[in-house]
């Protein structure tokens, strides 16, 4: 009997076993978590909601939420993309939504539907999940692989690794000795720390639509902002973290974060704006009245920080607060230090390069009859369903590759 083993039981793991059972009746297929959990990551995305992907449906702009790895995407979503997945899980009887902010969510609004609904099907296809085994290493044969874990031995012909992203190059050793490349892990999807500041008394407060930048890179994000008791978070921080993993590591975490709070796109437009304002409200005191649709809390701190007195009017303002409010609009300035995860779902951008990875089937180009899908890869996506996705749409095109490999064998 052909046996066919699936390293993970998360969300990429677990699709893989399924698709590969559902296309290959007549084999054993064995899934292997070291955890004694399966499917944890899904359990808590989403705030426990599970965003299972993204309403963008189309591959040229689907690839351009990921970091890494867009490219070599592309051809993949065209095979199983966002449609595919929300298809998938409807056929099973798993209604989904999409938010406004593209996010896509079972209607439930509980993770624990589509974990059920995982796990059913895995049960349906006869799949087999042995969970508290830890596999140490791969061995190729003349048949196959021998796997070695913790507790036992695997004999198996075929071969899904999918054992999410690790925070350390260490974690990779098992597969660097079946000679894959792996691109150095680091930290993506997470807020920025700004211990010296004093914005973060506005811990709560939100801004719908802010760029945040780096200060001296091409680096710059536009979306919701957050700010916290430790920084800054939000839509806008995560994505721009993501997208700057690697220089905000290579910077050690040590770098400027400049905002423009207003959406202007420079000086002129604000003073313009000011001074429209100011001829229309000049017995309007400053502390009273916003131009720029500010939080209340937020628009008070910049006129502190500008030092403005508190009773002063729009008629009598002028000189240099004018010019720092005005700077400090579209261009504040904060000092950050370290990072904060993103919740617990942890993203790291690094794994096995895709250059060792035969991208239409996810065989590895390094050991013949091993394949891989999800985080494992040197991919990774911002927030918004992404890495779910990524997760789906390689663990389906790993279980095609595998099926027509054992095809191609039967044949010859």
């Amino acid at each position: 009997m052909t046996k066919i083993v699936v390293i993970g039981a998360g969300a990429a793991g677990i699709f893989g076993a399924i698709n590969i059972a559902a296309q290959n009746p007549e084999a054993e297929v064995i899934v292997l978590e070291k955890s004694s959990k399966l499917l944890s990551k899904v359990k808590i995305s989403g705030g426990g909601r599970c965003n299972l992907t993204n309403v963008i449906s189309e591959p040229k702009e689907l690839i351009k939420n990921y970091p890494r790895g867009n490219k070599k995407l592309k051809k993949a979503f065209e095979t199983f993309g966002t449609k595919s997945t929300i298809e998938w899980f409807e056929s099973r009887g798993v209604k989904t939504k999409a938010e406004a902010d593209g996010r896509m969510f079972p209607i439930s609004d509980d993770s624990q539907t589509i974990i059920d609904c995982l796990l059913k099907e895995c049960n349906k296809l006869g799949v087999q999940i042995k969970t508290k085994e830890g596999v140490k290493e791969i061995k190729p044969t003349a048949k196959g692989f021998i796997i070695h874990t913790n507790n036992s031995s695997y004999e198996c012909d075929k071969i899904l690794i999918a054992t999410g992203g690790h925070n350390k190059i260490e974690s990779f050793q098992w597969l660097e000795k079946l000679g894959h490349n792996i691109s150095v892990p680091v930290p993506s999807l997470f807020t920025f720390n700004l211990p010296q500041s004093n914005i973060t008394k506005l811990s709560g407060i939100s801004v719908a639509e802010a760029e945040v930048k780096i200060a001296g890179t091409k680096l710059s994000y536009t979306g919701p902002l957050l700010i916290t008791h430790w920084g800054l978070s939000g839509p806008a921080v995560l994505k721009l973290s993501a997208f700057g993993a690697r220089i905000l590591n290579e910077k050690n975490y040590e770098y400027s974060v400049i905002i423009n709070w207003v959406g202007f796109k420079n000086e002129t437009e604000v003073r313009n704006h000011l001074s429209k304002f100011q001829s229309e409200n000049p017995k309007k005191k400053l502390f009273n009245s916003n131009p720029f649709d500010l939080p209340k809390r937020l628009w008070e701190y910049q006129l502190q920080e500008c030092e403005i007195d508190e009773d002063l009017r729009w008629n009598n303002f002028s000189g240099k607060k004018l010019n720092k409010l005005v700077n400090n609009l579209i261009a504040d300035l904060y000092e950050a230090s370290g990072k904060t995860t993103f919740k617990e779902e942890f993203v790291t951008a690094g794994g096995v390069k895709l250059g060792d990875i035969n991208m239409q089937t996810m065989e590895s180009r390094k050991c013949p009859g091993v394949y891989f899908a999800g985080e494992v890869l040197d991919i990774d996506g911002i927030t918004g369903g992404f890495n779910f996705q990524a997760a789906w749409t390689s663990s389906f095109l790993a279980a095609n590759g595998i099926t027509e490999s054992l095809k191609t064998k039967k044949a010859s």
